[in-house]
């Protein structure tokens, strides 16, 4: 009972964005990560990403690109910070040749902590931004809960396929204060210990001052975690 209502809420969420979806185009992001997962008994980690964007389906039309990583500290297996930079580029993908129309850089500290309910677990993110973008210096506020549900094992071991979800809202200190909302359904695959793949929908809306969009878009990513002796607990979740 607790797994169907958990999938039905799942399907409500993704039905209710794809009804107040305004544009008819489906972009893609793709992502490529590298992890050193942190423990108890390895409590500094660290990640870098790589993320590209495309205005349409299949990678055509691309226009965006983020550069980014962090070094993170864990309390235990289920709590942890971060401090993490990145560099975050827009171009006109009808003009690539004439260069970014903006640059972004941007560091932020996060808090990361997870629960268990039955097989799903839950991920809260905590984040503060600072970002210095075409010169003009903004702070946000953001935070994420992501459900994961390992399907055919009890825990993300290998061979394991998988379930990820997650609601992101976006904050700002000024006028409009509420500034974005991301929804993303993921499905996963656990080839071993440190690689999966994960390919799904997200749709991120965007609320502006004189206009408010959204867009969905179709995500590929794949994760590469490095191995140590003694792994804490890992969970494939994404890092953006």
């Amino acid at each position: 009972m607790f797994y169907t209502r958990f999938f039905v809420v799942v399907f409500l969420i993704c039905l209710s964005a794809k009804v107040f979806s305004q544009s008819n185009k489906t972009g893609t992001w793709g992502l490529a990560t590298l992890i050193l997962p942190g423990s108890t008994d390895h409590r500094w980690g660290g990640y870098a990403e790589l993320q590209g964007r495309t205005d349409e389906t299949l990678f055509r039309k691309f226009f965006y690109y983020e550069v980014k990583g962090g070094v993170s500290y864990n309390f235990d297996n289920n709590a942890y910070a971060l401090i993490g930079t990145g560099r975050y580029t827009t171009y006109d993908y009808q003009d690539l040749g004439k260069g970014p129309i903006t640059g972004e850089t941007r560091l932020w500290e996060q808090f990361t902590s997870v629960q268990f309910v039955s097989r799903v677990k839950l991920e809260h993110r905590y984040r503060a931004e600072q970002r210095w973008l075409s010169g003009v210096y903004r702070n946000r506020f953001r935070y994420r809960i992501n459900a994961l549900l390992p399907i055919n094992h009890p825990k993300f071991d290998p061979n394991t396929v998988f379930l990820s979800v997650f609601d992101e809202v976006f904050f700002n200190n000024k006028a409009p204060n509420f500034e974005r909302n991301r929804v993303c359904a993921l499905l996963g695959y656990q080839f071993t210990k440190a690689l999966n793949v994960q390919a799904g929908w997200i749709n991120q809306f965007n609320n502006g001052t004189t206009i408010s969009n959204d867009k969905n878009n179709m995500m590929l990513m794949v994760m590469y975690s490095i191995q140590r002796k003694k792994p804490g607990a890992q969970l494939p979740t994404i890092k953006d």
